[in-house]
């Protein structure tokens, strides 16, 4: 299966394959001798959210109710399912898998929504992918949904046990900025916010203003009066039969109460976390781009441009920017500034959710690190990886000293007597793990080369205590076996995003089948919005109707039907086999001290009220829209030098 990876800039490539690393899979089949399920409701083991036929002559697809989906017993690590495993099974540990929520400043003059149109054409592989979504202003909504879906659930349809956690495995922002970071952490905490910047009135692409009227963005409430002449409805209705919602966009960025997770939840820190757009470095430029009043919404570029862009010539992408059509002036906001590394880990102490920090530590925030430890039960040890490269590009590696940490903490919990089961977390999957950009001397935390996927995996496979990978990025189903060349392995598991369709998470459950053996089981959860969206949208419309609305968008998004991202059979509920690396049934260990980077201790951080920060002065200026062409020159060829496709799906 070809993982498409999401991306403002990517190489000349469209997708790359996702190499299987160790072993020939073997064909899935449903469970053998299944017991019964403790609490299989609300899942898609009743039932799952399927696209249904088209409704219109354009295409355009309702949603509709599926089959129940059984677990597919997968044993392709050679160890084999025994049938009476399942009238002694003990469970170990039940938690949610949510990822990739980009929570969505649709308004920020950050953004680059106007790249989108030239990945229009399903048959033509361009250098550019979803830098913008018709779902988009609908984001928090859609989040709420899939967290409420997974609240509701509440604990592992296999064995009934209560869901010790939830962790997001990064890409919970969409552009790394300061109140797309307050508004996902109020998202899992159920406090009341709303998605809106500027001065109140939503302002951006897909607003009524005839001035800035652009048929490449879906425009809910219908072509505006007084667009110039011969303007057409926009391509999203006239050529895709997308609906016309009045009011759409106004209850989108009315403030609303989430429903909260409703127990412990941790954080990875994935790339759109980290840089603009999920590709470039944080820098002044975009930061004064960020904080200022001037968006682009449309670029005209020359045939010659257009032609040079397409064809990977990235200095011709300053010069698209610099010929667009006049910026639109914006309301500017303050909360928009975009964090740092530090900055952004910081922020998960100001929270009403536990654990204070969501995994985060007050040496984290020294650090200026992403990654660390937590002990979700005696007998597991979570181990949670920063794998964004600072120095730009979508794709994943992790630095020097984060490799020797890691390493030092599987030894932690390796040998008898110490013994514990480990989890990996991180945003980005083994076969995306491949950005070779040094960061330079600048950053502390950072030595030598980067760290590509098919090293961490050798290292994992040296520790046979690991059993499960747990990631995001690609935003597809997908489960694949790494196997040791002596047997047995560890399972990787891939979960799609919130933010497109299937709009899913996932409950993981680990099982000691008191045979020598261990179950992992993935079991898919759909949004938790009503099948058919609203016709008519008013101020009382409620988020999970708005939810509703933003799915069947996500399912009708013309750039996001290249793949099957609700993955195979064998990619969505599943029972994973795995041999137990130790006697699981012998007293639990003693717990080992987690050890963060050497240095000293710091006391642990307290909680600072939103209204008490400080944020900076507004301070940019019309002409700084330009360096949006300009800073990634560099990176955008050095990419397309390489042809590497190098962004989230």
């Amino acid at each position: 299966m070809k993982a498409t990876r999401r991306t403002v800039l990517k190489g000349a490539a469209a997708a790359a394959a996702v190499a299987a690393a160790g072993g020939v899979q073997a064909f899935p089949r449903r469970s053998a001798s299944a017991a019964p399920l403790a609490r299989p409701e609300g899942t898609t083991l009743s039932s799952t959210v399927l696209r249904g036929p088209a409704v219109n002559a354009q295409g355009y697809v309702r949603l509709v109710s599926g089959n129940g989906e059984p677990h597919v017993l997968r044993e392709d690590l050679g160890t084999r399912a025994l049938p009476e495993r399942t009238a002694r099974r003990a469970p170990l540990l039940t938690f949610a898998h949510l990822t990739d929520i980009h929570v969505i400043d649709a308004q920020s003059p950050a953004r680059v929504e106007w790249l989108d149109r030239y990945d229009d054409n399903p048959d033509t592989a361009t250098i550019f992918s979803s830098a913008y979504r018709p779902q988009e202003f609908l984001c928090a909504q859609l989040a709420d949904s899939v967290v409420r879906a997974v609240a509701r659930a509440g604990s592992g349809p296999v064995t009934g046990v209560p869901l010790a956690f939830a962790i997001c495995t990064g890409d919970n922002t969409d552009n790394a900025q300061l109140n797309e970071t307050r508004w996902q952490i109020d998202l899992l905490d159920g406090e009341p916010f709303s998605v809106n910047s500027g001065d109140g009135d939503f302002v951006g692409v897909a607003d009524d203003d005839p001035a800035f009227y652009d048929v490449h963005y879906y425009h809910p409430h219908g072509t505006p009066g007084g667009v110039p002449p011969g303007a057409t409805d926009d391509n999203y209705r006239r050529l895709h039969g997308f609906p016309t919602l009045e009011g759409l966009l106004d209850a989108a960025i009315a403030r609303f109460e989430p429903t909260g997770i409703g127990m412990p939840w941790y954080s990875c820190y994935g790339n759109h976390d980290g840089l603009v757009q999920g590709n470039f470095p944080r820098t002044f430029q975009f930061e004064r781009i960020a904080l200022g009043n001037q968006k682009v919404v449309s670029v005209s570029p020359s045939q010659e441009d257009l032609r040079r862009l397409l064809t990977g010539d990235s200095a011709a992408l300053g010069a698209v920017v610099t010929g667009a059509r006049p910026p639109r002036t914006v309301p500017a906001d303050e909360g928009r500034r975009i964090l740092t590394r530090q900055q952004a880990v910081e922020e998960h102490f100001t929270t009403s959710g536990l654990p204070n920090g969501h995994g985060f530590t007050a040496q984290n925030v020294q650090d200026g690190t992403a990654y660390y430890v937590f002990d979700p039960s005696s007998r597991v040890r979570g181990i949670v990886l920063d794998t964004v490269n600072p120095n730009g590009e979508s794709s994943g590696s992790l630095d020097g000293a984060q490799f020797a940490w890691l390493r030092a903490q599987l030894e932690l919990v390796s040998g008898p007597g110490r013994d514990r089961l480990v989890v990996i977390f991180s945003h980005h999957t083994i076969g995306t793990m491949t950005n070779q950009f040094p960061v330079g001397s600048d950053d502390p935390q950072d030595f030598g080369p980067r760290v590509l996927g098919p090293a961490v995996r050798d290292l994992l496979l040296q520790f046979p205590n690991v059993v499960l990978w747990v990631n995001g990025h690609t935003h597809v189903n997908r489960v694949q076996p790494h196997t040791r060349p002596d047997g047995g392995g560890f399972w990787e598991v891939n979960t799609a995003a919130h933010i497109d369709f299937p709009c899913q998470a996932r409950l993981m459950e680990l099982v000691d089948n008191r045979d020598g053996t261990l179950s992992v089981f993935g079991t898919i959860v759909d949004a938790d919005a009503p099948l058919v969206p609203p016709t008519s949208v008013t101020a009382s419309t409620s988020p999970a109707a708005l939810a509703s609305v933003a799915r069947e968008l996500a399912a009708n998004d013309r750039q996001k039907l290249k793949t099957d991202r609700r993955g195979g059979d064998g990619d969505r509920n599943v029972e994973l086999l795995v041999a137990a690396p130790f006697a699981l049934t012998a007293q639990p260990p003693a717990p080992a001290a987690p050890q963060q980077r050497p240095g000293g201790s710091t006391p642990p951080l307290g909680r600072t009220a939103p209204s008490e920060r400080t944020l900076p002065a507004t301070g940019a200026g019309a002409g700084a829209v330009v360096a949006l062409g300009a800073v990634g020159a560099g990176a955008v060829a050095a990419r397309l030098a390489r042809g590497r496709p190098d962004a989230d799906s």
